[in-house]
């Protein structure tokens, strides 16, 4: 008894870290935020304030990852019986949309400014673009152990990497135009940060959808799981298959099984067996009803895969 204590003693003593590491790294992005505006206004920089636009978002996705993971944390209760842990997974939806119309918007002021280019003070650009990749990679730091373990907090992570690459990006234009006057230099990184920002916005939006609407998780092969599950001792045939992700680290399991003999020690055996193919691909819950003799059409009704 003692041991378990320590034990969710230590899981709450990291859970309220992740919450403060969130909120820190909140409070950082909105200061940095406000500098990147002024310096981007000083100078004419669409590049830093492309940056700044993007810094504004990753405040708003900290936030939104923070209230994800609090809700996500709520035990299972008579309206969620499977609990609030897929709340972190609308959490990265919100954010990888914020993403995608952030890119949208980015591509959209590059084309304007491309048509209609401008003077940009180049200093200016260096300086607040070195202080912006300071606080982004030390936010990123922040939020790195956490960003494994949840798609919520990986979307958050994401904005603050694309956030640091933005503005080495931003320093290596500022240079550009210090240097060689090449204003132009600054509507090439915009469209840049605009590229990265959309390739990760997409990529979070499918992995988060997946799993929303019940999807097989990345790397199960349905197919090869039906014949592995149908090779084993005393597995007549199986269908009736269905594997989905209850977020991303669950992964669950329904199946009818047929069995060669009506025997309830046979079946026990042959459940078992299943379940140690079933754990070799990750899945961790399954339910597994067996049958025996041949199997009604109104079992085959839907079925994805069947027996070759």
């Amino acid at each position: 008894m003692s041991h378990s204590h320590g034990h969710l003693h230590r899981f709450d003593e990291n859970e309220r870290s992740g919450d403060a590491r969130l909120l820190g790294a909140v409070v950082v992005n909105i200061l940095l935020t406000v500098v990147q505006v002024i310096g981007g206004v000083i100078s004419g920089s669409l590049s830093l304030l492309a940056d700044a636009l993007h810094n504004s978002s990753d405040a708003g996705a900290l936030v939104i990852a923070w209230v994800a993971r609090r809700i996500g944390r709520k035990p299972a209760d008579g309206r969620q019986t499977f609990g609030y842990r897929r709340a972190e997974l609308v959490g990265a939806l919100i954010n990888a949309t914020i993403l995608n119309v952030l890119g949208l918007y980015l591509v959209y002021v590059a084309v304007l400014r491309a048509l209609a280019p401008a003077p940009v003070e180049g200093w200016t650009v260096v300086v607040v673009a070195a202080m912006a990749l300071v606080v982004d990679v030390a936010t990123a730091l922040l939020t790195y152990q956490m960003a494994g373990r949840s798609l919520n907090v990986k979307a958050a992570f994401v904005h603050n990497i694309a956030d640091a690459f933005s503005s080495a990006a931003v320093i290596v234009a500022g240079v550009l135009i210090v240097a060689y006057q090449w204003f132009v230099a600054d509507v090439i990184v915009t469209f840049a940060i605009a590229g990265y920002v959309l390739y990760h916005g997409v990529t979070i939006t499918r992995e988060a959808s997946r799993i929303l609407t019940l999807g097989v998780p990345v790397g199960v092969h349905v197919s090869v799981l039906a014949d592995a599950l149908r090779s084993l001792d005393g597995v007549a045939d199986v269908h009736h298959l269905h594997v989905w992700a209850l977020d991303e680290s669950q992964r669950s399991f329904e199946g009818h099984v047929v069995i060669d003999q009506r025997d309830t020690r046979l079946a026990e055996q042959v459940k078992r067996r299943m379940r140690e193919v079933l754990r070799r691909e990750g899945i961790t819950h399954a339910t597994i009803e067996c049958e025996y003799g041949a199997v009604s059409s109104e079992c085959r009704e839907g079925e994805v895969v069947r027996q070759h």
